[in-house]
């Protein structure tokens, strides 16, 4: 399954974001997401089965209880392939930075100090 298929999923992507936090119990995992989603335990085990099989996840026992984590290397090959992709938003991003710079030197600077007509 390609990355993108992986990360499509609102539900594996919500799970990516809880292991985010460290290694999580199943249990724990399922709990939240099918509060938040409203699937159940069998679907949510089918979304970590998905996300361990494509690599994106690992599992290891720890007596009875069953503990995920993220694996970090699909994410640096989704992240190496946006990479292509940062220059159309990085401009931008920084443009917005430069606004959000003059913005605040002009609330720092008094009125009759500022460049142009007063009004």
């Amino acid at each position: 399954m390609h990355a993108f298929d992986v990360l499509g999923d609102p539900v594996r992507r919500r799970i990516l974001e809880l292991l985010a936090d460290g290694e999580q119990p199943a249990g724990a995992v399922s709990e939240t997401v099918r509060a938040e989603f409203g699937i159940s335990q069998p679907a949510v085990s089918q979304h970590l089965k998905v996300l361990r099989e494509s690599g994106f996840a690992t599992v290891r026992a720890d007596g009875t209880r069953r503990l995920y984590a993220v694996d970090a290397a699909p994410l640096r090959e989704v992240d190496a392939w946006l990479e292509r992709f940062r220059g159309f938003w990085s401009q931008r991003l920084d443009a917005l930075g430069t606004e959000l710079a003059r913005g605040r030197r002009e609330r720092r600077t008094p009125p009759s100090t500022r460049e142009g007509p007063e009004p």
